[in-house]
């Protein structure tokens, strides 16, 4: 019997609306770029050969209605909010109808980025982990089954700061679809249950400061919230 050293903490669960069940977050992959007026906004232009990816850690993440500090090392904390895919079967080299049955549920989330470090260190031609896989980084409301919600062109995705909208487009404008989000991603990855795929942001993306409070929705799902507290 090996003697571990230590524990480490438990993976974080996240409600399925409707039912006692939770599940079980164990990797969180991003894709970037995915609303052409967000990648215009950024100073981009979007790459529509293929999807990228960037991935977080599911370590820090945290639940809807969590007050967390505002995070060091930053001056441009800003707010990206997404529609979360959580897998519920493995699949790898998937067409993209294999891909969207892999789909378990949908949820709310937030890509919370400290702008300034992820820009400096692109600039540099670096990793921007220090950006985007930061504490408290990823924000998940509850999810809600497949069976019982569908990923429609019209359904509005929205985020507001302090009662003041910020974001505010529809799925319409997603570049790649999920089916073929999943299907690309799986050439790459045998994923599995427990893989949480964050499909990338519209334009309205902003700064934050101490104090604000983050209220943000995707028509059928469930809300999401954040506050942001003093630094520590």
């Amino acid at each position: 019997m090996s003697d571990t050293l230590f524990s480490l903490p438990d993976p974080i669960e996240v409600p399925i609306h409707g039912e006692s069940s939770f599940y079980p977050v164990g990797r969180i992959f991003c894709v970037g770029r995915n609303y052409a007026a967000h990648a215009a906004e950024m100073g981009h232009e979007v790459d529509r050969e293929a999807p990228f990816y960037f991935t977080k850690s599911a370590a820090n993440a945290v639940l809807s209605s969590a007050t967390v500090p505002f995070p060091s090392g930053t001056q441009n904390f800003h707010h990206e909010m997404e529609l979360a895919v959580a897998l519920g079967k493995p699949v790898f080299k998937a067409k993209p109808a294999e891909a969207a049955d892999a789909v378990y549920a949908y949820g709310c989330a937030l890509d919370m980025t400290r702008r300034d470090l992820q820009i400096r260190e692109r600039n540099k031609q670096r990793p921007w982990d220090l950006g985007k896989d930061l504490e408290n980084g990823t924000v998940l409301a509850p999810l809600t089954r497949a069976s019982g919600w569908m990923p429609e062109d019209d359904k509005r995705i929205f985020l507001s700061v302090n009662g003041d909208v910020r974001q505010d487009a529809t799925l319409h404008e997603l570049i790649w679809k999920i089916d073929e989000i999943i299907s690309h991603l799986s050439g790459y990855y045998h994923l599995r249950p427990g893989d949480i795929i964050l499909t990338g942001t519209p334009a309205g993306v902003g700064a934050l400061a101490p104090g604000d409070v983050l209220e943000g929705g995707i028509d059928g799902l469930q809300p999401i919230s954040l506050t942001l507290s003093d630094p520590e």
